[in-house]
């Protein structure tokens, strides 16, 4: 099974990925310009979440982004709130780089810090408590994730707010009927990724199971719940060059991680659909589009 890397910035968690956290060995090189493609795509959902969290009476003076990859969401973060310091916090220090450098190139340095280590311990480094911390899909590869909650709200100023991003829907590409193979073959793929999602965290260090009740987690961790919103991204057909990369890039993980749990028939019709030579694959369909929603829930640290 291949690694798996944090979705905030690459923003979804897809067998093939490698994790920030724990994994010495991955070529961030290689990977960090295919997570910061696919943050820019998403960028108008996130600024979608910031703008709500802006109406839900969130000013923060410090903002830290827990997991926060080559810093795309981070940089966003500073723009929507221009009064408003940054501090990206992730495992590797060559996606820092490019963080720091991003930051840069739009005028944010000034505004704009880092913090090298792994979640959520290298949040004792920040001189101050954070007035709003994000953490985009990060959480689920912490293996006490209640531990780290207590661990985020601990670093909260009083009234600070935590944003999490954890689940929502699944993405959608194509038509449940394709032409070829059997329908549905996107349904098929999100069980296997459910299945490989379980593994995931079962597999984790120090791993707690829990039933992913966001809003009770956060109010365990002694949090005020204030609030969860879900964030569409929608795309459709036909799509820009940049959305159909994403998806090519999205099915070529699944194909490469996801084998074992497919039948010949599905493997089949992945092939084809990733075929650059076959005009049926993603590569030349007019009817590939990209459906995605988020969920963010928020809580506040009591005064």
């Amino acid at each position: 099974m291949a690694q798996v890397p944090h979705g905030h910035d690459g923003h979804h968690d897809h067998p093939g990925h490698a994790r920030h956290h724990g994994h010495t060995d991955i070529d961030w090189a290689l990977m960090a310009p295919m997570l910061e493609a696919q943050a820019e795509l998403f960028a108008p959902l996130y600024r979608r979440a910031m703008e709500w969290l802006a109406k839900e009476g969130v000013e923060p003076g410090l903002i830290v982004d827990a997991g926060s990859g080559p810093g795309v969401i981070s940089c966003l973060f500073a723009e929507a709130f221009p009064g408003a310091r940054v501090v990206a916090v992730d495992g590797s220090e060559l996606l820092l780089e490019r963080a720091r450098d991003r930051a840069a190139r739009l005028g944010l340095a000034d505004r704009f810090g880092t913090i090298a280590g792994e979640l959520p311990g290298a949040l004792a480094e920040l001189d101050y408590p954070a007035d709003l911390l994000w953490a985009g899909n990060s959480l689920h590869h912490m293996g006490d994730q209640r531990a780290a909650l207590a661990a985020f709200a601990a670093r909260l100023a009083p009234g600070g707010t935590v944003a999490l991003l954890e689940g929502g829907l699944p993405s959608r590409f194509l038509p449940r009927d394709i032409g070829f193979g059997r329908p549905g073959l996107q349904a098929r793929l999100d069980a296997v990724e459910a299945e490989w999602f379980t593994r995931m965290r079962a597999e984790r260090p120090g791993a707690v199971a829990e039933t992913e009740d966001w809003p009770a987690l956060l109010t365990a961790a002694g949090l005020q719940h204030t609030g969860t919103r879900s964030f569409l991204l929608d795309l459709p057909a036909p799509v820009t060059d940049r959305a159909r990369a994403y998806v090519v890039a999205v099915l070529t993980r699944l194909r490469e991680a996801l084998t074992d749990g497919l039948d010949p028939d599905d493997r089949a019709t992945l092939d084809r659909l990733l075929d650059p030579g076959d005009e049926a694959s993603v590569h030349h369909r007019k009817d590939v589009f990209l459906l995605r929603a988020h969920t963010v829930y928020t809580a506040v640290r009591p005064v």
